[in-house]
Parts: C-alpha cells; sequence; structure tokens
C-alpha cells in the first residue's frame, strides 16, 4: 500500500482496517505525539444484548468529503497538528474488529490528544453513516442516532 504525502488520509473501505500503516505514515521527526483510536465492535448495544457483528452503510464520496472536512477542522483548531488519518469501515464488521481509526501527530501531546478527541466526535456526529446490528435471531437498524450535523458545529 503506496502511503500518500498529503498530511490528510481519509478512507471508507470494506476490507479490514489496519493501524499500524497508519501511525508509520504519521510518524514524523517534527512530531513528538501520535495519538491513535479504534472503535471496535462490542457484544452489546442499547438495544440488544448479544450483539455478534455491526453492518455499516454510506454514501462513499459524502462520506469521504465529509471526513476531509472533519480532518481540516482539527489542523485549524490545532495548528500544529501535522497528520489527520481517519478510516472507516463500511459492509459488514465482526465482533471485536476495528470499525473506525484516528490518528492524530503533532509536535506535543496536548494538542494530538485534543484533536484526536476532536476527530473521533465529530466524525460520530458529521459523517453520514447507517449502522445495522446483528444478533442472534436477527438484525435491525441501530436506535442510537443523532440529526447529522455539520463539521462547523462540532
Amino acid at each position: 500500500m503506496a502511503l500518500p504525502s498529503s498530511p490528510t488520509w481519509v478512507a471508507v473501505t470494506p476490507e479490514p482496517l489496519a493501524l499500524d500503516p497508519l501511525v508509520t505514515w504519521a510518524t514524523r521527526p517534527d512530531c513528538g505525539a501520535v495519538v491513535t483510536f479504534a472503535g471496535t465492535v462490542r457484544d452489546h448495544s442499547a438495544d440488544h444484548d448479544e450483539v455478534v457483528a455491526l453492518e455499516y452503510e454510506t454514501s462513499e464520496p459524502h462520506a469521504l468529503a465529509r471526513l476531509e472536512e472533519v480532518a481540516e477542522e482539527a489542523r485549524r483548531r490545532w495548528p500544529a497538528v501535522a497528520a489527520v488519518a481517519l478510516h472507516h469501515r463500511v459492509g459488514r464488521v465482526e465482533l471485536g474488529e476495528a470499525t473506525v481509526l484516528v490518528v492524530v501527530a503533532s509536535p506535543h501531546r496536548a494538542e494530538a490528544f485534543e484533536a484526536g478527541r476532536f476527530c473521533i466526535d465529530a466524525l460520530k456526529r458529521t459523517v453520514p453513516l447507517w449502522k445495522r446490528e446483528h444478533f442472534p435471531g436477527g438484525s435491525a437498524w441501530s436506535s442510537a442516532t443523532e440529526p447529522i450535523v455539520g463539521v462547523e458545529s462540532t
């Protein structure tokens, strides 16, 4: 996999997510902090005690554009941020697998942590993704939804 030369790396993919390439890409000589976040499929939700998988749907062009906006806003709020990677799975994701990865690099840890937290929170509120929960005996769309807002509202 060719690593991008841009300071932003966004992806929406049905393939399993890999953290190591993102960390390698984000690690830079001028940055002393690389913060990572991985959201994984857990075995329960507000609606079901036995979740076995999740399934995500989106409009890829819209999701990618919104992920770019989230990264740009993080860089606007924390100008020292040198790299932002935001990757999200689509399709079926099994128990324990990563659904989303956030990687942020900056010269110092405070900015990296703050920008990373902003990125995952903004991603959840602004990127048009729909989640279906699979459980023994069936599946249903998640009831844990909020209206999608613009990045500037986060």
